[in-house]
C-alpha cells in the first residue's frame, strides 16, 4: 500500500515529518519562532482509511513541559467538529522521549492535535456573532506584529469592571473554547445568569490575546518569540504589543475582577492560581479571591483545589505575570484559570478526556460563581 501523507501547512499547524513508511511515521515538534518552547502539534494524515496508524513523536524529553506526556492521549478528529482521544503511550527512554499514537481512521483524512484546535477563522466567527448581539460593543484594542487585530467585546451596564482574557499562550486552546462558552451565556438575552451579570457588571472580553502565535502554531509565544505572560510589568510595542494594548485599556477602565484563562500541560485537573506574594497583599484582598475559589469548588465537580501551583511567598510575586500585575496595579480580585490537556484525574471521561464541550460548560459555572460572588460583595 502507498505511504500515508502528513501535512501541517495550515492555520495553527505544527509538525516536522522525519520519515514515513506505509502507515507508520516518525515526527518531531518544531519550536516556536525565535523561541525554544515546543509542545504544540497539529497535523493531518491522509490516505489513512481503515489503516492502523502508528505515529511516533520523538525528542519530547527536551520539550517545554516533559511532564505533560505521561498519561496523555492525543486529540483526534475526522470531521474537525468532534474531537476524541487516540490511544497514546509515552516512553522516556526511546528516541529522546517518544509519544506513540495509534489510531485507525474510518475515513481518508484524520486530524491530530495536542488539544482540540481553535482556528483564527473560528475566532473571527465567534467575534462577529458576539458583536452582532444586542448590547455588545466591539473595540479594536490594537494590532499585532503580523498585522492582526486584537479584538475586545464589551457588554453590560453595571459598575463592576470585569476583564476576561484568554490565549496569551496560543497553544492553550482550551482557553478560547472556554471563551466561546462564556460569550454564549453572556449574549443570551434570556439567560438568568447573564441577565444579572449584565445588570451589575461591565464586561471587557478578549477571546484571543495572541492571534499571531495562534495562527503560526506556537505553544507559548507571539510573532517575536515573546511569552506574553511575562510582559505585564513593562510591555513594549516591539516585543509585546498585545499586552501593551490590553493593559492600556485596563488602565482606562479600571478592574474590579479579572480572570486570565489558560491550560496546563502536566496537572490533570482544573484549578485557579491567585496573586499571593504581591507587594500590596492584604488578607482582605486575598479573601475575596479565596471566596470565589470556594464558590466555584462548590458549584462544579470539574473544579478542585487539591492540585495546583504552590503559593508564592510573601513579597516574592513575579509582577511580569498578568494576574500578579493586575492584582497589584488595581487592588482587585484577579486569578488565572487553568484547564488540563489530559483527562481529569477525579472525573475521567476516556472517549474525549478534557474536551471543548467541558471547557464551555466550565465557563458557565465560572460566570454563575461570579453572580454568587458579587452577591457576597454587596452583602
Amino acid at each position: 500500500m502507498s505511504d500515508i501523507r502528513i501535512d501541517s501547512a495550515f492555520d495553527s499547524g505544527n509538525i516536522e515529518v522525519l520519515s514515513v513508511e506505509g502507515a507508520k511515521a516518525r515526527l518531531a515538534i518544531p519550536a516556536d519562532h525565535q523561541s525554544e518552547f515546543r509542545q504544540w502539534f497539529h497535523f493531518r494524515v491522509s490516505g489513512a482509511a481503515g489503516r492502523e496508524l502508528e505515529l511516533v513523536i520523538t525528542g519530547l524529553n527536551t520539550s517545554a513541559y516533559p511532564g505533560g506526556w505521561p498519561d496523555y492521549d492525543a486529540c483526534v478528529s475526522e470531521d474537525r467538529e468532534f474531537w476524541g482521544r487516540a490511544q497514546s503511550s509515552f516512553d522516556k527512554d526511546a528516541d529522546g522521549g517518544s509519544l506513540t499514537i495509534r489510531y485507525t481512521p474510518a475515513s481518508e483524512i484524520a486530524w491530530f492535535a495536542y488539544f482540540a484546535p481553535y482556528s483564527m477563522e473560528r475566532h473571527h466567527d465567534l467575534v462577529s456573532e458576539a458583536a452582532a448581539s444586542e448590547g455588545v460593543d466591539y473595540r479594536h484594542l490594537g494590532t499585532t506584529l503580523d498585522g492582526q487585530p486584537i479584538d475586545c467585546l464589551e457588554l453590560g451596564r453595571g459598575e463592576k469592571q470585569v476583564w476576561l482574557y484568554a490565549r496569551q499562550h496560543p497553544g492553550e486552546t482550551q482557553a478560547e473554547w472556554w471563551m466561546e462558552g462564556a460569550l454564549e451565556v453572556l449574549t443570551d438575552p434570556s439567560d438568568p445568569v447573564a441577565m444579572v451579570l449584565r445588570q451589575k457588571c461591565r464586561f471587557h472580553i478578549v477571546p484571543n490575546c495572541n492571534p499571531d502565535g495562534s495562527r503560526r502554531g506556537h505553544l507559548r509565544t507571539n510573532a517575536a518569540g515573546t511569552n506574553l505572560n511575562r510582559e505585564w510589568a513593562e510591555p513594549s510595542a516591539e516585543a509585546s504589543p498585545e499586552v501593551l494594548a490590553i493593559r492600556n485599556a485596563m488602565d482606562a477602565t479600571g478592574v474590579h475582577f479579572a480572570m486570565d484563562v489558560h491550560g496546563d500541560e502536566a496537572i490533570p485537573a482544573v484549578f485557579l492560581a491567585g496573586f499571593e506574594g504581591i507587594p500590596s497583599w492584604s488578607d482582605e484582598q486575598g479573601e475575596r479571591y479565596y471566596r470565589y475559589e470556594r464558590i466555584l469548588d462548590r458549584r462544579t465537580p470539574d473544579f478542585q483545589t487539591k492540585l495546583g501551583y504552590p503559593k508564592t511567598g510573601s513579597g516574592k510575586a513575579n509582577l511580569t505575570i498578568s494576574t500578579n500585575q493586575v492584582a497589584e496595579r488595581f487592588g482587585c480580585t484577579a486569578m488565572t484559570l487553568e484547564m488540563p490537556y489530559k483527562d481529569l484525574v477525579d472525573l475521567p471521561e476516556p472517549a474525549q478526556g478534557w474536551s471543548p464541550e467541558r471547557c464551555k460548560l466550565l465557563a458557565r459555572d465560572c460566570l454563575a460563581a461570579l453572580v454568587e460572588w458579587l452577591d457576597g460583595e454587596e452583602g
